[in-house]
């Protein structure tokens, strides 16, 4: 690999992002949705509020699950339960360009935040109880942020009072659940809340479980064939709220009983299916970034993209120009220095090593598509180490190992012929198993090459190298 080669894919992905960045503005104002006047008697309804460390990857992924349920044309209003403190420009966009209804709560005082197990991400998910004041309509269908639709499910209005799936074997997930809007209900729960109600997890998930304790012994519920609606409780079939670990394990879906509707994420938060680095460690990442690909796009995040690619760019290119001279100015030492000039020299290095890997994934847009994230981390994480290994005379062929191992690791999961889940996961761990001891060796030459006191310190009489000084191993 040589600086003309990264500078011709860099310029090619900066042709590549500017020309996605257009038509994702092309494909926004295209699609750009107008509120419906029509009235509903039913609805699906998601919820938002503020005062965690991804407010914004949830909105997000709100606007992505209203994008997704108007284009499957379902027959509801779309519903988005915010509390007071969501900024009035994402309310104007849910409202102005995706056709959802918001309505504005105040937050739920959560009697349960100083249990010993309490996590304080799910603080005012018990908002989720203003569904049932929803009382315009006859069904609501609540909503996690997470949900990937897969096809219409609008025979969930059919239910009864309360209808929820057990992805647990003994509890119900609360991620979609249908409920039947009662003013009775609503306030009855507000009152348990406040009386401090039994509630195992101190969320919604605790309560409405602790609220519905005999759903396991209802019957399923089979939507009838006359569209009418019943009455009572019942269990949702599974195929309502599939959670992705059952795909992982053979890559397909296996569930028999009920239609295949509904993904659901309930697994690790920093690995939810919207950030870029969840694919391809979860290969569902990727259908649900296609679902915002062909709904809600990109426009929002092209810009610092853009700017990042012209960064690396700008940097590529000062390393090209400049590298006589950055090589001069890394020998200007004096004749004796000092055991503590050395020392941080040293250490200046190695950090600059280890900022190279981290500084580019801390700066792209944690949910811009998985193709363009890795793509700008490998450009960056790669300029980078030009930079460092110039500037430090370090070779150069260890400092990048590290990139086109990632490279690797991300061919090896992202393959798409695997028989099932456990064949792709001793691939992973065979390649791991291959790549650990190149990957130690590239970082034992690094050590050794800072540790050498020829990569800094010229000595008096010694003649500066020529441009080609650095070499790759």
């Amino acid at each position: 690999m040589s600086f003309n080669g990264v500078l011709r894919i860099s310029a090619l992905l900066f042709v590549l992002v500017f020309a996605t960045a257009v038509v994702e503005e092309s494909v926004a104002e295209y699609t750009k949705i107008t509120t419906k006047t029509t009235k509903h008697r039913n609805a699906y309804a998601s919820m938002m509020y503020m005062g965690t460390p991804r407010d914004y990857e949830f909105y997000v992924a709100t606007r992505v699950l209203i994008r997704s349920l108007v284009k499957l044309n379902v027959d509801a209003d779309l519903v988005v339960i915010a509390s007071r403190d969501v900024p009035v420009r994402w309310v104007r966009a849910l409202e102005e360009e995706d056709g959802a209804k918001v309505v504005s709560v105040d937050n739920v005082n959560n009697p349960y935040r100083n249990q010993s197990n309490f996590d304080r991400r799910f603080k005012l998910t018990l908002n989720k109880l203003y569904a049932w004041s929803l009382t315009d309509y006859d069904r609501v269908v609540m909503l996690d942020a997470d949900n990937l639709f897969l096809q219409k499910t609008d025979e969930l209005f059919q239910c009864g009072q309360f209808c929820a799936v057990f992805i647990n074997p003994c509890v119900f997930h609360t991620g979609l659940f249908v409920l039947q809007p009662s003013k009775r209900v609503f306030d009855d729960m507000m009152n348990e809340v406040r009386v401090g109600r039994e509630n195992p997890d101190g969320a919604d998930q605790g309560f409405i479980g602790s609220y519905f304790p005999d759903l396991l012994n209802q019957p399923m519920f089979y939507p009838p064939s006359n569209d009418s609606i019943l009455d009572g409780n019942f269990r949702l079939p599974l195929g309502y709220q599939m959670d992705a670990t059952y795909y992982y394990l053979r890559l397909r879906w296996s569930i028999p009983c009920g239609p295949n509707s509904v993904i659901t994420f309930p697994g690790a938060p920093w690995l939810k299916p919207w950030y870029w680095w969840s694919w391809p460690i979860l290969p569902l990442g990727l259908q649900w970034h296609e679902q915002r690909r062909h709904t809600l796009g990109y426009g929002a995040e092209m810009p610092l993209v853009l700017i990042q690619i012209l960064l690396y760019l700008g940097i590529l290119a000062m390393i090209r120009l400049a590298r006589p001279n950055l090589i001069k100015l890394s020998h200007r030492r004096s004749e004796k220095p000092t055991a503590s000039f050395h020392s941080a020299l040293k250490l200046t290095a190695f950090w600059s090593i280890l900022a190279a890997y981290a500084l580019p994934f801390f700066i792209i847009p944690t949910t811009i598509h998985p193709l363009l994230g890795w793509g700008l981390y490998l450009l960056g994480s790669s300029t980078f180490s030009f930079l460092a290994s110039t500037v430090f005379l370090l070779p150069l062929l260890p400092l990048i190992l590290p990139s086109i191992g990632i490279l690797g690791a991300l061919l090896v999961m992202a393959f798409p012929f695997y028989s099932d889940g456990v064949v792709r996961g001793l691939s992973i761990f065979l390649y791991a198993f291959c790549a650990a001891p190149v990957v130690w060796s590239a970082a034992v030459r690094t050590a050794a090459a800072i540790q050498s006191s020829a990569f800094f310190v010229v000595k008096s009489g010694e003649t500066l190298p020529s441009s080609r000084f650095n070499k790759w191993c």
